[in-house]
């Protein structure tokens, strides 16, 4: 099944499994408005990363090596990734974030170990 990105704040075209992964709760939305069914804030990039990233696209790729990093060198997080790839082969795997960059953003990046790498 697809993996579908969406920003939190947008209504949701699909049905599935709704994963919010941004590490901090998003402006203006409730819980129950959210309808997540999980909150993986431990895929998220490391506050330090962020911070440092900044959502600057010029930092961009260097950002999505570190991250990838995070992600394939923490075994708690290939343990969770493990998890989504297994929900996903039932249903959409819906990563929702609050980033108002579509281009620029680390979903894009964890969409991709997902989707592309040996977990």
């Amino acid at each position: 099944m697809p993996i579908v990105l969406q920003r939190i704040y947008e209504h949701s075209q699909f049905d599935g499994y709704r994963v919010l992964v941004d590490r901090v709760w998003p402006r203006g939305i409730s819980k129950v408005t959210a309808n997540l069914d999980d909150w993986a804030k431990d895929i998220t990039p490391s506050p330090t990363l962020r911070k440092w990233f900044n959502h600057e696209p010029e930092k961009f790729d260097q950002f999505k090596k570190e991250y990838k990093k995070e992600l394939l060198e923490n075994q708690s997080k290939i343990n969770k990734l493990l998890n989504l790839k297994e929900i996903q082969e039932n249903q959409n795997l819906i990563l929702l974030y609050a980033a108002k960059d579509k281009e620029h953003n680390h979903v894009l990046v964890l969409k991709e170990v997902l989707e592309n790498y040996q977990l």
